[in-house]
């Protein structure tokens, strides 16, 4: 770990500490669980809609794991408050094969990855004055503006990967804009997070074509503004920026080893990956960032039940800035009611991401004495970078699991290959009773490999998900059970049917 980030992480923790200390408080509440996962599968991994939107908890074709967590939450009543929360897994999940180029043999193998037995999946101290919090650790990501129940998943952040460990800083929620007498709101956060997958990233990869990026740095920010809430209609509009930087990355070329370059990890690549920034004309931006310009429409009927609209548009540069990829991003509309009822929430989206420009984007300065002058932005091969690899941890897509991750692909390539995809995704969940709560999603995509080296056949891929879960409170007060069946089709993800079955048990201690 860069000197830089042990600093940061160092005084975020005695902050954390010394708000412990000072936040004495008579009683406290920790609240608790326990749950026991089991998940079956026919095809080489779990089915899409099983392994995603779990935080990277499970995607193997088969296994077990008990996940254990406490939490004591923010007082947000409070002027000053603090939380803390610790997730551990015990994991037993089936190894996963990738293939593998020994060079001195000059032949093709297998490699196995399995997944650690022991996991801390969350461990994080917060505190917060007013409407400003630090947290230090590491913590499950979550969508800002979707519904992760229904959703596909947010482009730039979603919970469908493992959290990283690191700092972030930022407003609890929408604050008030002084002199606009609550008009207009501002919210947004800014994080610095360290990658700990090289294991992963070393055992998936091929070592034959391609790179392999190492002991990366990630950042993360958003800000966003809102009109007024507590009208019938309100407007969100903002931008999410994620980026990838230091570390050290290998190019391989039909398994030699041809190229190495240690990034920058110091103070100054900290405050550049503030604000991405154009480079000298004869190297790469700084960094690989890449984000969304997101807006969403709500509007709240008389019954409460609010209707919204959005368009979480991507961008990598300045092509995806200016709306220049014609219908690419994430369109959707989507339902929510307060009330349990038959159906209380509910989403249909369409996910374009096939304008990306092509492979060969047009630079003079790249061509000295071209009579060509005009540039042409482009190649954004979405989610991926040349210098840093694939937007994933653990190989788990950090924002959408839509697009198939670098996880699911045996031949070992470490990035996201069919990038150029598009698709229809719809859900629907809602309650029966007081203890029955059900929920059902398919999405259907088509896909034509990545931005840089496209397919000569498109891929098809079907998948669907059935769940139900019951609170059987009645039987033991704290005791839900949860069960998924899903199946893929098609030549994108090959033809899976799997099951998920968890049992948790929860409960909350008063602590004196």
């Amino acid at each position: 770990m860069r000197p830089i980030f042990k600093h940061i992480s160092t005084a975020a923790a005695c902050l954390a500490v010394a708000a412990f200390a000072h936040a004495a408080e008579p009683a406290m509440t920790v609240d608790y669980e326990a749950t026991l996962m089991a998940a079956p599968s026919t095809g080489r991994f779990t089915p899409y809609m099983i392994g995603s939107w779990k935080n990277g908890l499970m995607n193997g074709r088969r296994g077990a794991m008990l996940d254990v967590a406490a939490e004591k939450k923010l007082d947000k009543s409070r002027r000053f408050s603090w939380a803390a929360g610790v997730e551990l897994a015990a994991d037993r999940t089936s190894a996963s094969e990738y293939e593998h180029y020994d060079s001195e043999a000059a032949a093709w193998g297998a490699q196995s990855y399995r997944p650690a037995a022991f996991v801390v999946q969350q461990a994080y101290a917060t505190v917060k004055y007013r409407q400003v919090f630090l947290t230090a650790g590491q913590k499950n990501p979550q969508s800002y503006l979707l519904n992760p129940l229904v959703s596909s998943g947010d482009p730039a952040r979603s919970n469908n990967s493992r959290g990283l460990p690191g700092v972030e800083v930022g407003f609890l929620d929408f604050v008030d804009i002084p002199l606009t007498r609550g008009w207009v709101q501002i919210d947004g956060v800014i994080s610095y997070n360290k990658f700990t997958d090289n294991g992963f990233r070393r055992d998936q990869f091929n070592c034959y074509n391609d790179l392999l990026a190492t002991g990366m740095l990630y950042t993360y920010k958003r800000a966003h503004f809102r009109s007024n809430p507590s009208k019938p209609f309100s407007v969100t509009a903002g931008l999410q920026v994620g980026g990838l930087f230091g570390g050290e990355t290998k190019w391989y070329d039909r398994g030699r080893l041809t190229r190495e370059e240690k990034h920058g990890a110091r103070l100054r690549d900290f405050i550049d990956m503030l604000v991405p920034m154009e480079g000298n004309g004869d190297a790469y931006y700084k960094g690989s960032s890449l984000g969304t310009i997101d807006l969403k429409m709500r509007y709240r009927l008389r019954s409460g039940a609010e209707i919204s609209a959005y368009l979480l548009n991507p961008w990598e540069d300045g092509s995806g800035l200016g709306k220049f990829n014609g219908l690419d991003g994430l369109w959707g509309i989507a339902y929510h009611s307060p009330r349990r009822a038959i159906i209380t929430e509910a989403a249909i989206e369409w996910l374009d991401f096939t304008n990306e420009s092509g492979p060969i984007p047009w630079e003079p300065g790249d061509y000295p004495g071209t009579t060509q002058t005009n540039a042409t932005s482009g190649g954004d091969n979405y989610f991926n970078n040349d210098m840093y690899g694939a937007y994933a941890n653990y190989g788990m897509a950090i924002g959408t699991p839509f697009l198939k991750a670098p996880v699911y692909n045996t031949d070992g390539t470490p990035m996201f290959a069919h990038n150029i995809a598009r698709g229809v995704h719809v859900a629907v969940a809602g309650a029966i009773g007081d203890d029955i709560d059900w929920r059902v999603m398919y999405s259907y995509q088509q896909a034509w490999g990545m931005g840089r080296l496209p397919s000569a056949h498109c891929y098809i891929n079907n998948s669907a998900m059935a769940e139900t879960a019951w609170r059987a409170d009645r039987i033991l007060k704290g005791l839900s059970l949860k069960m998924q069946v899903a199946f893929d089709a098609g030549s994108l993800r090959g033809n899976n049917f799997g099951a998920f079955l968890g049992v948790r048990y929860s409960g909350s201690l008063s602590i004196h």
